[in-house]
């Protein structure tokens, strides 16, 4: 899975006021009218007030840094489903509970394309522990039950992601 993301804006989304280093900033990803993946940055000061773009697949909290001249930024235009499992999983980030099934599902995609390696469950049970196979990070993710009613629930934001499936025309049978 593979999609072109815009990096963080440099002006907060809301309100048009530029990012300062160390600015807090709520990052939205969501589905633009012309069915691309898009993506809102919003000053955390300004996000209660902000109307929030319908409907939101994920977001995550980030302290803002500018980009350096020198920095590929074209590197980071494109969104995977293992770093977008890295960056709604950081552990420096604040844990959004509304990221939780879909962190689920791809630290199980993850997984079983050997990207992340399972390391056993925290002492109280709670999360599932996964090291990452390039970097060796450990990230911590609630354990969830992935039974149909949770694949049912994920649909959603699979849909907002990768776009509703495509419908295949029927083949026309036309008479003799």
């Amino acid at each position: 899975m593979e999609l072109t993301l815009h990096p963080l804006a440099k002006t907060c989304h809301a309100s048009g006021h530029v990012f300062a280093e160390g600015d807090r900033v709520v990052c939205y990803l969501v589905r633009e009218v012309t069915g691309e993946i898009g993506r809102r940055d919003v000053l955390v000061s300004e996000d209660a007030a902000y109307a929030k773009p319908s409907p939101v697949l994920c977001s995550w909290t980030v302290s803002y840094k500018p980009r350096h001249g020198e920095e590929n930024a074209g590197r980071a235009l494109k969104l995977t489903a293992e770093n977008l499992f890295v960056t709604l999983g950081d552990p420096a980030a604040e844990p959004n509970p509304a990221n939780t099934p879909l962190l689920q599902f791809l630290g199980l995609m993850l997984e079983r394309k050997k990207l992340l390696r399972p390391r056993g469950l925290t002492p109280d049970g709670e999360r599932q522990i996964y090291e990452h196979a390039k970097t060796h990070l450990l990230y911590e993710i609630p354990v969830g039950n992935l039974d149909e009613a949770f694949f049912i629930r994920i649909q959603g934001q699979l849909d907002l992601l990768m776009g509703p499936p495509k419908v295949v025309a029927e083949p026309v049978v036309s008479g003799a």
